[in-house]
């Protein structure tokens, strides 16, 4: 293995959102990381921004993620989701497996509450090949393989992370 940081150190960033056009906006947020060798999850629905565009919402997008849009009217509100992402992430880096469309909707989320800065995410699977190797990268994808995505922000990042605390055990 190399001399990376160590895995506890990361944290698997997801999102399902109301379509996948560039005014796209979040309407759920996921994040998973290890500790004490274990999986941790936080997410939970977004309330639309009044200023975002809810024309854009998709039905072929809700349908792949089963969220209606009425779920939304009483979910936190971006803001509030905004101060407990960052409360959760800490120093963790982020890491996703779309990292480009991750980096969208978590731009969007940011900035509609007046933080200017863009927090960097990483790619999983290059920060995985640069972890990994031999056994417990394999066991690694393997469980990927055998855990699809269920298109749920919090599940999806727990998968992410339940695949590394696998690949550790090798």
């Amino acid at each position: 293995m190399t001399d990376i940081p160590d895995i506890a150190k990361f944290a698997a960033l997801d999102f399902e959102a109301s379509s996948l056009s560039d005014e796209s906006w979040p309407i759920e947020i996921g994040l998973s990381w290890l500790a004490g060798g274990e999986v941790q999850t936080w997410s939970t629905l977004i309330r639309p921004k009044p200023d975002w565009d809810l024309s854009d919402w998709s039905p072929q997008s809700a349908a792949v993620h089963r969220i209606a849009l009425q779920d939304l009217e009483d979910a936190p509100a971006a803001c509030n989701v905004v101060d407990d992402f960052l409360r959760y992430l800490g120093d963790k880096v982020l890491v996703s497996d779309a990292p480009e469309f991750e980096a969208r909707w978590l731009s969007r989320l940011l900035q509609s509450c007046g933080h200017a800065k863009n927090l960097k995410i990483a790619d999983y699977h290059g920060t995985s090949f640069a972890r990994f190797s031999g056994l417990a990268l394999d066991m690694l994808y393997e469980t990927l393989e055998r855990r699809p995505a269920p298109h749920r922000a919090g599940p999806d990042s727990a998968r992410l992370a339940h695949a590394w605390r696998v690949a550790l055990q090798y």
